[in-house]
């Protein structure tokens, strides 16, 4: 039979064990973070219905969808986590208890064109909250404490949340006779940072078939930029000439209001009236993350309010808030930048217990123990030379090697060796398992992310 050459599929990331170790303690981070604020874990199947993920579907969602027959069944891969997470609302609606708030951190799949930090299977990291007929505006002011705590967590300092209401917008364009049109250009004012105020106009003309005046109108309000307070009172020149502009406006003083108090500092929000998000079902506040010494990444954490989640499967009114983070692309950006943090340990085991007698119940009971005390222990068994089971230590980054022989059984003690300064002592068990968790503790200090 011949041998196959193994590969991993374009636009699919497979991580080797140390790199895999960084990912895991960023998700870590996330999941610790997501449940101080109260939000229950949350898992929805990887495949589910063509019908239920394509009820909003067309467009790309339908070119890019991973759909497949089993048997008589018509299924897909899910493309993002709204949607399952919208017909699972709708399913348990009797068992849940409202506002529903939950985090999921899960695989999508999306057969686009793999490029550059753009992968076919990719993390996502979700938070939403969900209201039952009603969901109040301060559910949208806590949304960027929540980022702001997530991001310094992972050791991010210079980012900055970016805030809109989209009410403000359609107020606006209704202000200028353009809500037919305001989708449009919404779409276009959205590529902003990409393509430049010039070309925006042009595209506003020649694409949305505005007139120079109103081109010029629309990209003199996106302009108005200063402090949060500065731009707030310049959006106060609009009121009182469309009731929708003037509850939008209302909603983003009650989140700027809210700022301090939910522990955001002003340097790291900022009100920027080009935010639109380009998904349609976005109705009041907006989000986008940057990375403020890396534009060139783009939106980070993206998301905002909406209306009605499960509008395809329940006539319940279901509004909602929330957030999501592309994480893969966000490890691999992070990574190209040289921005994780290589010092943190990656390896499985904080100690490697290596027997030096053919009676192994001792090495074995000194590894349940070191187990029972919560410090990571893999047991070496292995018939290899020593050479080979130090050097088998040294490529894992193990910090640790215990060895434990005849005289150490006889005297109550355990040879410890620190394999990065190479000091070795031979102490009882109790001041052994305080030196491991005490070099522990140094080890772990700092953050996943090292701002460059």
């Amino acid at each position: 039979m011949a041998k196959m050459t193994p590969r991993t599929l374009s636009g699919f990331m497979e991580l080797l064990p140390a790199p895999q170790q960084q990912m895991e303690r960023m998700m870590e981070i996330l999941r610790s973070t997501y449940s101080r604020y109260g939000f229950t874990p949350l898992d929805t199947p990887v495949i589910e219905a063509s019908e239920v993920l394509l009820a909003k579907g067309g467009g790309d969602t339908e070119k890019q969808i991973y759909r497949f027959q089993k048997g008589d069944a018509d299924l897909a891969l899910r493309f993002d986590l709204t949607v399952p997470l919208a017909k699972y609302v709708a399913l348990h609606y009797n068992d849940l208890s409202f506002p529903f708030r939950r985090y999921q951190i899960g695989k999508v799949y999306r057969g686009e064109r793999a490029q550059r930090g753009r992968f076919r299977e990719f993390y996502q990291a979700d938070i939403d909250v969900i209201g039952d007929g009603k969901l109040d505006i301060t559910n949208e002011a806590e949304i960027p404490s929540i980022i702001y705590q997530t991001f310094t967590a992972l050791g991010l300092r210079r980012f900055q949340i970016r805030v809109n209401n989209r009410k403000i917008l359609n107020g606006f364009y209704a202000m200028q006779g353009l809500t037919e049109k305001s989708g449009d250009i919404m779409r276009t004012v959205d590529k902003l940072d990409k393509i430049g105020p010039d070309k925006v106009r042009v595209c506003l003309m020649d694409d949305c078939g505005l007139t120079d005046a109103q081109a010029d109108e629309i990209l003199k309000f996106i302009a108005i930029t200063g402090s949060n307070s500065e731009v707030l009172s310049a959006l106060e020149d609009y009121q009182g000439k469309n009731e929708v502009f003037d509850q939008g406006l209302s909603e983003l003083q009650t989140v700027v209001k809210y700022l301090a108090a939910f522990g955001v500092p002003e340097e790291n929000f900022a009100v920027d009236l080009t935010i639109a998000r380009g998904l349609d079902y976005y109705t009041g506040t907006v989000y986008e993350t940057t990375l403020l010494d890396h534009p060139e990444i783009g939106s980070v954490c993206s998301g905002g309010r909406y209306d009605n989640l499960a509008e395809y499967y329940t006539d319940r009114q279901l509004p909602g808030v929330g957030i999501s983070i592309g994480l893969t692309r966000l490890f691999y950006v992070l990574g190209e930048q040289g921005m994780l943090n290589s010092a943190l340990p990656t390896s499985p085991a904080d100690v490697l217990v290596l027997p030096m007698t053919s009676d192994l119940a001792p090495a074995i009971q000194l590894a349940t123990d070191l187990r029972g005390a919560g410090v990571r222990t893999q047991l070496y068994t292995e018939a290899k030379k020593f050479k080979a089971k130090m050097s088998y230590a040294d490529k894992l980054a193990i910090p640790y090697v215990i060895f434990l022989g005849d005289d150490e059984i006889a005297q109550g003690v355990v040879s410890c060796k620190d394999m990065t300064t190479g000091e070795q002592t031979k102490l009882p068990f109790d001041e052994t398992l305080a030196r491991i968790r005490s070099g522990l503790a140094q080890r772990n200090k700092g953050c996943v992310i090292v701002e460059q």
